[in-house]
């Protein structure tokens, strides 16, 4: 099964006390790294969040945020003693004539340190089911995400495949005609210079010798067995990216070797089309899990 690395899912869920909003994406990285963005308070449920994220992907650089309204209840608390401290101070600065009226609240709420506001956790048994289910229904989506871009690289290399399968036929088509144009090109540059005394076992050594240096028989079929081969892993229901992969570089590697032995423009040419197929196929290899 063909499934992109990159995608983007997000959820929102709320009850009477909390609404939990969950955000995620990811980007290409060989393995499966989850980094997890929330409050400090609650890194208790970290690992919690990291083993539903496995469960819908297996390789990736997964950022997941998470927001939380309603974790803390924020309290203000007056120090009313200090308050009188400070209006006894006021009073024995002033002398007896103040006049004790004259104390605004305002102004008294205003000294330093007379409030505090504390934030208190509010954490019940109601939400860490309400979390984790807010994960797995942005984990849902997130995979939907990544199964719908796979389908459409999933499409873009069959049809690379298709274009390399038609260079390998014409190359098929030409491989033997190599050994007749060699054998044709011998026999006119003698007829050139006039020799009419030929070793015929001597000449045919010489063409067999060269039909073994450009024979790429073998890596034709070694080519068919390893498109054969991508094409079965497409259809797997399990992590392909990295044996697509590998199965590219050993296509590469055939394609190289038919370059090197032909001795032909029109094997060539295919051999420069299979190579650019290839090398969009390695950059699509390269964002499937």
């Amino acid at each position: 099964m063909v499934v992109s690395m990159t995608g983007y899912g997000k959820a929102i869920l709320s009850n009477e006390q909390y609404k939990i909003h969950i955000e995620m994406k990811a980007v290409n990285h060989r393995y499966l790294e989850t980094i997890v963005r929330m409050p400090r308070q609650l890194l208790a449920y970290e690992d919690a969040i990291k083993k539903i994220v496995a469960e819908y992907t297996s390789r990736g650089r997964v950022e997941v945020f998470v927001t939380i309204e309603g974790l803390l209840q924020r309290t203000l608390q007056i120090d009313e003693s200090l308050i009188q401290q400070y209006k006894k101070a006021i009073e024995n600065l002033s002398g007896e004539n103040h006049n004790k009226s004259i104390y605004n609240p305002i102004d008294l709420l205003k000294l330093p340190e007379v409030t505090t506001v504390s934030e208190v956790e509010q954490i019940n048994d109601n939400f860490e089911e309400l979390l984790l289910t807010t994960t797995k229904n942005a984990c849902k989506q997130f995979f939907d995400v990544k199964c719908k871009e796979g389908g459409q690289l999933k499409k873009d290399l069959l049809e690379r495949l298709t274009a390399i399968e038609a260079c390998k036929k014409l190359i098929a088509k030409y491989s033997p005609l190599v050994l007749i144009s060699y054998r044709e090109k011998i026999q006119s540059k003698l007829a050139e210079v006039e020799l009419t005394a030929v070793d015929e076992q001597r000449l045919l050594t010489e063409i067999m010798l060269f039909a073994d240096r450009c024979d790429i028989s073998e890596e034709l079929v070694r080519l068919t067995s390893h498109l054969d081969l991508f094409n079965e892993t497409l259809q797997l229901k399990e992590s392909i990216g990295r044996k697509l992969d590998f199965i590219v570089q050993e296509m590469n590697r055939e394609v190289n070797t038919i370059g090197s032995k032909a001795n032909s423009l029109d094997i060539s040419k295919q051999v420069v089309e299979i190579k650019n197929n290839l090398e969009k196929i390695r950059e699509q290899v390269q964002n499937i899990e």
